[in-house]
């Protein structure tokens, strides 16, 4: 079974930073895809990072240039570098692992961006 953990949300200034990391327990492979998504009360999901086979990344008009997907396979691991964060960053954030067979979420990590 595939498991997933979030960890790295808190509360930050405007301008500040955090890195979410999601630990994936299971195998991480076959993955075709991992992502970060972010879901804002009153508001629908939203896809904020998405890092594919080949290496490609995809990234929300919002947040690029600001957040950073990446992982680190030995770690089983995917994380979202988050900068020059914006109160309007604040949602939770879901970690998001597809395989082939179907795609697992992790429990959700909560980013507050406040002064």
């Amino acid at each position: 079974q595939v498991q997933l953990v979030e960890s790295g949300g808190g509360l930050v200034q405007p301008g500040g930073s955090l890195r979410l990391s999601c630990t994936v327990s299971g195998s991480i492979f076959g993955i075709l895809a991992m992502a970060w998504y972010r879901q804002a009360p009153g508001l629908q999901r939203e896809l904020v990072a998405r890092l594919s086979s080949g290496t490609s990344m995809n990234y929300a008009d919002s947040v690029r240039g600001r957040f950073t997907i990446s992982r680190n396979n030995a770690k089983n691991t995917v994380y979202l570098q988050m900068n020059s964060l914006k109160p309007e960053d604040t949602a939770v954030y879901y970690c998001n692992v597809i395989y082939r067979s179907g795609d697992y979420w992790g429990q959700g990590t909560q980013v507050t961006v406040s002064s």
